[in-house]
């Protein structure tokens, strides 16, 4: 605790007194004096002033009252001892009343807690009471100051037990109070343990009491007679945390990473006794260490969401799971668990648990934690989500090769149905990752890159998996959408040259860049050669993630010829429809058909990733009315809906450039207004909706774009080369 004044009880009592009885004085005296000058007719201000001086005497008088009841109580309690000096007896006094206050009620708290951790049970209804109070740093810093590390471990115990002993003798009623207050005691100690762990929080209680706990966390303790570490009973309170505030990258630093390495230690000879001969004919299992819910079999008693893996089994709960569902809000946090190698190690944590501890992840069946993480870890737009996306990437593309081969038919053919299944359930977060790095799927196919130590052959692998996943198939084709859209955005506009450069947010440089046939102005056929590059360069991808996605359906025997619902909807939807956020320039007419979408909001999402940017402009279609087209509804399969995405979206790119501005459009079907602009997209009918298409085909040569993308979209040669398959490839025109 800082900012500490030292008064004299008795001294403070008398200034109280006296400041009260100074106020009441002046008061009278104003009065009188406003008396006295209104009969004589003179100026009253003097006793206005007087009145204003009694105001503020009156006020700090009322301050100082209510610091003399909190001395009073601070001492009644115990809570502060004083300090003697030569001068005398001093008492430690808070500078600022709710600093005082959070000093009283936290140590009120902390006792209320360490009473309920012996089995008090007024104790704990005591401690319901200061549940609201976890908003103040005091509180929080004088409730787990006097709670400390070890009775911070202890209570979750105590609770686990009486709650077990609650249910051995049939007392429902016991075990209800229980289960509800205690849930409640452990939010209450998860919101406080995380700002007091986080140095940017005000409750901040240093590194030592974070090591504390990690100290406390391997230690053994006692319920009973049963015994349990410190991490069992710890890891209820990160089960309640609702992640406001997130736990900081320090406490993953000190505790989150001891926890991985301290299962490790406990159960390594198991795991390793649980792979060998013997141990699979035993039916051995890689069993994780259970939290103290899981070990006495109390279910969600005292936490939420514990899964079931079968009717009539019990719920059970892991230490390592609880860690994951604490760290899942918090990116930094995350990447500071999973970027990390201890001591001694030869894998990084993340590689860890991917593969030498992912049969216990499986063992509870409940993956939702560990995805959680995963996707919070990987999917930013810095530097180590990128970093941790690929290592991902390639750890799990390294082990799901071998579930795959090629069939009798040529097509893939999954040969191992164990791998294949053991890792389903990381498919969602997998293609999360790749979604968020799309661009590293561009780099690896058009330029033969490498994405940390991901290949163009590892990141199929890891599609060859992730597109198996109905979620992970969308975000894939949302993100390569978003990409496209931003890739035709980099074509300059019609008209672009020396002398309007600067203002349309280009270099003159790049004019000389964009002007292919060198006469000094970005015209037509300029526009139109970049938007053929870019098309090409962008089916390239799309062909990956489709073909990819039909063969994995064929090897597990379902319908490939079957366009996925969410394809259907983001054609239905128009997603690709919109200008690319911070568009450059837009043509006259593109102005007219987006004016109504384009605005700050929507500008804001520059820089964000194509993921984010998908689905927020999927979101702003979508109130926008209904689809534009319903006979988009019958689309026979993904290929054919990418490719009306790429319609889409060369339209949209042909617009946004101008490629249109010259040409008149009064009495075309598709405008509105007069003089007649084009109406906004998601207010056109099917018929308006085709009629622009055609109008798009006859003016500005779309047709041989389409031709282009899909010509290169359908040409698979390339993904049967890295997954093996070595199919000829089908025509253009037709499928495989």
């Amino acid at each position: 605790m800082t900012e500490f004044t030292g008064v004299k009880q008795p001294d403070f009592d008398t200034m109280a007194s006296k400041h009260t009885e100074a106020a009441r004085r002046l008061e009278e005296l104003a009065q009188a004096l406003h008396s006295e000058l209104q009969s004589a007719g003179l100026d009253t201000s003097p006793a206005t002033r007087l009145r204003q001086l009694a105001g503020r005497v009156t006020t700090q008088a009322e301050d100082l009252r209510r610091r003399q009841k909190l001395v009073h109580e601070l001492q009644r309690q115990k809570v502060t001892f004083g300090k003697s000096t030569p001068a005398g007896s001093f008492l430690e006094m808070p500078d600022r009343l709710e600093a005082a206050k959070g000093l009283l009620d936290g140590t009120l708290a902390g006792r209320a807690a360490l009473n309920a951790g012996d089995g008090d049970a007024k104790a704990l209804a005591e401690l319901e009471k200061y549940a609201s109070r976890t908003g103040n740093a005091e509180f929080v810093k004088a409730f787990l100051g006097t709670l400390g590390a070890r009775g911070m471990t202890q209570l979750p115990g105590s609770l686990a037990a009486q709650l077990r002993d609650a249910r051995a003798h049939e007392d429902s009623d016991r075990v209800a109070q229980l289960s509800s207050q205690g849930k409640k005691a452990l939010r209450m100690l998860s919101t406080a343990l995380a700002k007091a762990t986080d140095p940017k929080n005000p409750a901040y209680m240093g590194a030592g009491f974070t090591k504390d706990l990690a100290k406390e966390g391997r230690a053994e303790h006692k319920a009973g007679d049963t015994k349990y570490s410190g991490y069992q009973a710890q890891a209820l309170i990160w089960r309640a945390h609702d992640g406001k505030p997130p736990f900081s990258k320090e406490f993953m630093e000190i505790v989150g990473r001891d926890v991985i390495v301290y299962e490790h230690e406990q159960r390594k000879d198991q795991w390793a006794a649980s792979q060998d001969l013997l141990g699979r004919t035993f039916a051995g299992s890689q069993i994780p260490i259970f939290d103290l819910a899981g070990s006495f079999g109390l279910g969600t008693l005292l936490r939420p969401e514990a899964y079931v893996r079968s009717p009539g089994m019990k719920a059970e709960s892991s230490v390592v799971d609880d860690l994951f569902h604490a760290v899942k809000s918090s990116r930094e946090a995350s990447q500071s668990l999973l970027d990390h190698t201890p001591a001694g190690w030869k894998e990084s944590v993340l590689d860890y648990l991917l593969t030498t501890r992912w049969d216990a992840s499986r063992y509870l069946g409940d993956y939702k934690q560990i995805r959680d993480m995963l996707v919070t870890a990987t999917t930013g737009q810095d530097a180590a989500s990128r970093k941790l996306a690929a290592e991902m990437i390639k750890v799990v593309a390294d082990d799901v090769r071998g579930a795959f081969g090629k069939g009798e038919s040529g097509n893939l053919e999954i040969k191992n149905r164990d791998t294949f299944d053991r890792l389903a359930p990381l498919r969602y977060p997998l293609g999360r990752a790749i979604a968020a790095n799309i661009d590293e799927l561009s780099r690896l196919v058009l330029n033969h890159a490498t994405f940390g130590k991901v290949a163009a052959q590892d990141m199929d692998y890891a599609l060859a998996l992730a597109t198996a996943d109905d979620d992970a198939f969308e975000v894939l084709v949302r993100a390569q959408t978003e990409h496209m859209r931003a890739a035709l955005d980099t074509v300059p506009p019609v008209g672009l040259d020396a002398s309007n450069a600067e203002r349309l947010g280009f270099t003159k440089s790049d004019v000389k860049e964009y002007d292919f046939d060198g006469d000094g102005r970005v015209d037509k056929a300029d526009i139109i050669q970049f938007l053929t590059d870019r098309t090409v360069a962008e089916a390239r991808p799309f062909t990956h993630i489709v073909e990819i996605r039909r063969q994995v359906l064929i090897a597990q025997g379902l319908d490939e010829e079957k366009a996925d619902e969410a394809l259907k909807t983001m054609v239905v939807d128009a997603l690709g429809l919109l200008p690319v956020p911070g568009a450059r320039q837009v043509g006259q007419l593109a102005t007219g058909a987006f004016g109504e979408l384009i605005g700050k909001e929507y500008d804001k999402l520059a820089g964000a990733g194509y993921y984010e940017i998908a689905n927020q402009v999927a979101q702003q279609m979508s109130e926008h009315g209904r689809g534009l087209d319903e006979t988009h509804r019958t689309l026979a399969d993904n290929r054919l809906a990418v490719e009306r995405l790429a319609e889409q979206m060369l339209a949209t790119a042909m617009l946004n450039k101008g490629l249109f501005d010259e040409f008149p459009i009064k009495g075309q079907i598709f405008t509105t207004s007069t003089p007649p602009v084009i109406k906004p997209f998601a207010k056109m009918s099917a018929q308006e909706y085709s009629e622009f298409l055609r109008w798009v085909r006859d003016k500005g040569g779309s047709s041989s774009l389409l031709d282009r993308f899909g010509g290169t979209f359908r040409r698979t040669s390339e993904v049967d080369d890295y997954l093996g398959l070595q199919i000829p490839s089908s025509s253009a025109g037709g499928g495989r």
